[in-house]
């Protein structure tokens, strides 16, 4: 029998933006998991160091029960910092628990639904006709889907030209793709709820595949009148925590997508039963994910295993990634093995994936200290970014 007592906890801060975990067992299998908030790296390692302590001598297998000991064992819960820590732990436990019985996590899970899951690209620049020749790069790299931003600073309600410019945007994009392809459109939270309707009205007619982060997800509330305008699928999530976030919009019925980070919100075990939430209000999801490889790993291991994910996002080649890209730090950079839009079914046991280590670790000698930019209107209040 594998003595799979946690006795090792490592940390890796790794460019362009990432922090890696590493929970070796007694035995010596080891798993890999990616807790971080874009921007506060530092926080995130101080609170697993924080749960050290708890980690040290617990077994990895029994992850169930280290999740509702730390959600449940303090007083305080929920929140960016507290759930990006636990889905970092929690990815790496189910890494180990799949090494050490030799399957990939989704089996484990209940085994996998489909062949292949869906993914898309990023497009990105600051006028249409950049954007449309980025659009243009990533269907002749085999996308079969992209999303994009189309709009920037904004005022809580901002002038025409405003709105005309996102659909410009937009519009770019359809006209190189075609009609066969789907555009899903990130608003980031930087529209406000006054303007929201007319945001919605301007891109209609360029048939987004969804509006996500309309609005920030403290604003939700405000989704009902905005799901009744428009016919554009809603989506948001990537800024909500737990199942206790979720069931709050899924409640209101006012979401058509959800998009749970598996780095943010809870880890496997938690975005599990947010999708399992999902399915019994008929409403989809699309794990959000900027982030590195392990954190994507993660969200695909969920991709095969629940029937109402849609499509799942991936930061190659994203405009964030200076220093580094998606599968620098795999050992083989075809280990998602990509093909045509689409990532295969994986095999190998546990993430699916395995880590180049010494790179890892030369990496975390240069670090990072990413932050997201500040950005101010013309009259200079802070905007959201």
């Amino acid at each position: 029998m594998q003595d799979l007592t946690i006795t090792k906890v490592e940390l890796f801060k790794v460019p362009p933006r990432w922090l890696f975990l590493k929970i070796t067992t007694a035995s010596g299998i080891f798993g890999w998991g990616e807790p971080v908030v874009e921007g506060r790296a530092a926080t995130v390692e101080a609170c697993i160091r924080e749960m050290e302590e708890h980690l040290i001598g617990h077994p990895a297998n029994k992850i169930e029960d280290f999740w509702q000991m730390i959600y449940r064992g303090g007083f305080y819960r929920g929140g960016p910092v507290l759930m990006s820590a636990l889905s970092g732990i929690d990815q790496a436990m189910w890494d180990i628990k799949g090494k050490a019985l030799g399957v990939p996590i989704y089996e484990l899970l209940g085994g996998a639904v489909r062949d292949k899951v869906k993914i898309y690209g990023w497009v990105h620049g600051d006028t249409p006709e950049e954007i449309g020749k980025a659009a243009q790069w990533r269907m002749d790299n085999g996308f079969q889907a992209v999303k994009l931003n189309v709009c920037d600073h904004m005022e809580w309600i901002d002038t025409p030209a405003k709105v005309k410019q996102a659909a410009a945007k937009l519009a770019a994009v359809r006209s190189v793709v075609g009609d066969d392809i789907c555009i899903g459109v990130d608003l980031h939270g930087r529209v406000h709820k006054g303007q929201a309707k007319a945001i919605a009205k301007a891109l209609e007619p360029y048939d987004p595949y969804f509006l996500e982060e309309l609005v920030l997800s403290e604003n939700n509330d405000t989704l009902k009148s905005i799901s009744d305008y428009t016919s554009i699928p809603i989506a948001t999530g990537e800024r909500m925590y737990s199942r206790w976030d979720f069931k709050r919009v899924l409640e209101q019925g006012t979401v058509d997508i959800l998009q749970p980070d598996l780095s943010h919100a809870g880890g496997i075990s938690e975005v599990k039963k947010i999708a399992t939430m999902a399915e019994a209000y008929d409403v989809a999801i699309a794990p959000h994910c900027p982030l590195g490889p392990i954190s994507l790993a993660a969200a695909l291991q969920i991709d095969f295993n629940c029937i109402n994910a849609l499509i799942q996002e991936t930061s190659l080649g994203i405009h964030y990634n200076v220093g580094a890209d998606l599968v620098d730090y795999l050992t083989d950079p075809d280990g998602f093995g990509l093909r045509d839009g689409f990532v295969p079914l994986m095999t190998k046991p546990g993430l699916g994936i395995e880590i180049d280590e010494e790179k890892v670790r030369a990496a975390a000698k240069i670090g990072h200290n990413w932050k997201n930019p500040i950005w101010r209107n013309p009259d200079g209040s802070v905007t959201e970014w």
